[in-house]
């Protein structure tokens, strides 16, 4: 945010610099040359980590990853996948993290009971900073309440739709996520900001988050800096893989 705003700046001085010596006003006169954007090489795949993404997960191991409860993660790995071992406990990344650009793709078991509904197919997490958590749930053909739902802020932000495929196809969320801004009183400045793209299709297009998730009443905010990417254990056989973020 802060290189953000100098280039501002410095584009606003240029121009009101430019334009006082030179009345004609030019196309060169708006024109801004430095600093040029550092270059990334894209992936072959909208899906395939850029240049500059550290990869979480790679399809091969959880050395990036530890248990909530302590010691390695204990999620199993098979097929270039890492699944929920129900019972062992949320995942989280070693690496802690502020604002980012996330892609991280995600599978709900295929549904053997039918009485199973609601919030009890396919129900995993994706908690930005361990707090906010975008909620990953199968609601193919399945309602729930809508705050619950897949690609909502938990309990906070409606999605815009409702993109899920089936249950045991895989799906992709591309999320923005810009954390949020603390006083030195620790209040919240700015709050945290989160774009989510579901399959493509846009759910929540900048939403101010509201405070930390919370299942039971309101949400809040308490002072924390970076802090690490986390997967929840609900219970569900979800798997993940393909994870990477951008430092932004």
């Amino acid at each position: 945010m802060r290189r953000i705003l100098n280039i501002t700046a410095v584009v606003a001085f240029t121009c009101s610099a430019c334009f006082a010596q030179n009345d004609k006003r030019t196309p060169e006169s708006t024109e801004v040359w430095e600093p040029q954007p550092k270059i990334v090489t894209p992936g072959a795949t909208p899906a395939d980590p850029p240049s500059d993404a550290i990869v979480l997960f790679d399809g091969r191991d959880l050395s990036r990853w530890e248990s909530v409860n302590g010691g390695p993660a204990k999620w199993t790995v098979k097929d270039g996948a890492i699944t929920v071992a129900p019972g062992t406990g949320d995942i989280r990344t070693k690496e802690s993290f502020g604002d980012i650009q996330l892609h991280i793709e995600w599978r709900a078991p295929a549904v053997t009971d039918p009485s199973v509904v609601s919030q009890g197919r396919g129900n995993s997490g994706v908690f930005l900073q361990e707090r906010y958590e975008v909620q990953v749930l199968d609601n193919y053909q399945n309602k729930t309440y809508i705050n619950g739902q897949a690609g909502s802020v938990y309990k906070q932000h409606i999605p815009l739709a409702n993109a899920c495929k089936k249950p045991g196809e895989w799906q992709t969320y591309d999320i923005i996520y810009t954390a949020p801004r603390f006083g030195a009183d620790g209040r919240v400045v700015v709050p945290a900001y989160v774009t989510v793209i579901h399959n493509g299709v846009l759910l929540l297009n900048h939403v101010a988050l509201l405070g930390a998730t919370e299942y039971i009443g309101f949400p809040l905010y308490k002072e924390h800096g970076d802090a690490p990417l986390r997967l929840q254990d609900h219970g569900n056989l979800v798997s993940y893989r393909n994870i990477w973020v951008r430092k932004l």
